[in-house]
Parts: C-alpha cells; sequence; structure tokens
C-alpha cells in the first residue's frame, strides 16, 4: 500500500512541475508580448532598380558637371568611404585598395591588394574606370560587378556622384581630360535604350578606366577641355594594375 502511495506522490509532482512550466511560458507570453515596429530604426541607402516602364536616367554629361561640380561636398561624400579606403597618394590599402589616381586608371591597379575573383572578370571586360564606369559602381557595386568583395550599398543621389568624382580626379588624376559637351547627355536628349551600356565620351580617344578596386571613389578639379579624353597624365604616378 506505501508503495502505491510512493508512487502516486512521484506522478503527482510531475504533473505539478509540467503545470506549472505551461503556466509559466503563457503568463510569460503576454507579459512580454512585442509588436513589430511601424518603421525601421536604421535606413541603408541601397539604390533601387527601376520600375518597369520608367523612363531611363541620361548618363551625366560630363564635360557640362564636372567643370560645376562641388569639389568640397565631394571631398565630404569621401567621408563615407575613408572606413575603407584611403584616397592620397602614397597612402595604404586598407580594406579597399588605395584610390589615388582611380579616374581614368586601369581597373585592379593596385598590385598586391587581393581583388574579387569578380573584379578581375570585370576587368576584362572593362578593363579602366572612366567617368561612365566609375559612375555606375559607386551607383550600385554590388549590381555593376557581380560578386564584387565591396559591400558599400552605393550611392543613389545623381548630384552626389558627380561631386565625389569630380574631388577624386582632383586626387592624382588631373591629366585625365574632362570630354566636351555632349547634346545627347543633356536634358532633352532621348535616354539610352533599357540595358544599353552609356558609352564613356571621355574614353573616346583614350583608355576607359575603371574604379580601382572594391569602394567608391571621386575627384576631378572644375577645368573643361574642348578636346577629346587624353590618357592620364604622367604627371601623378598611378599604382600599377593587378
Amino acid at each position: 500500500m506505501s508503495g502505491d502511495l510512493k508512487w502516486n506522490k512521484i506522478f503527482g509532482a510531475a504533473l505539478g512541475t509540467a503545470f506549472v512550466i505551461l503556466v509559466v511560458q503563457q503568463a510569460s507570453g503576454l507579459i512580454y508580448h512585442s509588436e513589430p515596429p511601424e518603421k525601421m530604426g536604421y535606413f541603408v541607402d541601397a539604390p533601387e532598380e527601376a520600375a518597369g516602364g520608367e523612363t531611363a536616367e541620361l548618363p551625366p554629361d560630363w564635360g557640362t558637371v564636372l567643370p560645376t561640380a562641388d569639389l568640397a561636398a565631394g571631398e565630404a561624400a569621401f567621408a563615407r568611404c575613408q572606413a575603407c579606403h584611403d584616397a592620397h597618394q602614397g597612402g595604404a590599402d586598407k580594406i579597399g585598395p588605395n584610390l589615388w589616381g582611380v579616374v581614368g586608371g586601369p581597373v585592379m591597379h593596385r598590385a598586391g591588394f587581393a581583388y574579387s575573383d569578380a573584379m578581375q572578370k570585370h576587368k576584362a571586360e572593362a578593363p579602366t574606370w572612366g567617368y561612365d564606369q566609375i559612375n555606375s559602381f559607386i551607383t550600385a557595386p554590388a549590381r555593376y560587378v557581380p560578386g564584387t568583395k565591396m559591400s558599400f550599398a552605393g550611392i543613389r543621389d545623381t548630384q552626389t556622384r558627380i561631386n565625389l568624382i569630380a574631388w577624386l580626379r582632383t586626387q592624382g588624376s588631373g591629366g585625365f581630360a574632362i570630354p566636351a559637351p555632349d547634346p545627347t547627355r543633356q536634358p532633352g536628349a532621348a535616354a539610352p535604350a533599357e540595358g544599353a551600356a552609356p558609352a564613356d565620351p571621355a574614353a573616346e580617344g583614350a583608355p576607359a578606366t575603371e574604379a580601382t578596386g572594391e569602394t567608391p571613389t571621386t575627384g576631378a578639379p572644375a577645368t573643361t577641355q574642348a578636346t577629346p579624353a587624353a590618357p592620364p597624365a604622367a604627371t601623378s604616378p598611378a599604382p600599377a594594375a593587378h
């Protein structure tokens, strides 16, 4: 008889424990219930894909926009790149390569830097960083060079990119000529067909130049030239391509 009572006590204790656990779970769920936030607390400035049917944006008319670009604003825009890049002559590589002389320079210009396989493939298709190429890259790096190691989301605002590229041109790329104004890129001109890569005016008569590595860059003093773009001047030594 006493043995039966012993087992009854054990089963009763087990059932009581299970009941307590269930009650605690239900109560904690009611007390600590959380609602999803009405809006995101952190905004990621990621470029948006153009919706179907929208008119494609004309590429910048570099002969018109670079001479009037705000270099101070471009330098300020580069602040978001400084965690991964240095744009000064002789500066060390960081997470991304040094960007001195990147505008108009060869893709993978920093010897010894570990570029991604995606960038190596891109170099075979577009070996230099011209104005259009850099603009497309910093608009959406992962879209322009699929597989790039650069995790930067991109810069959506066109004027910010123009200022940045104008400023970066002043960092060792002053010899890369500003093309003459192009009427086909000015307001009122027909936008390029969807999927068609815009021609880089600066690449006509001069090597097209692609961004130096896996991160955004900019630069260029505000001076126009009526002549076609020329290869980067030998005055400012640009890093070797890789």
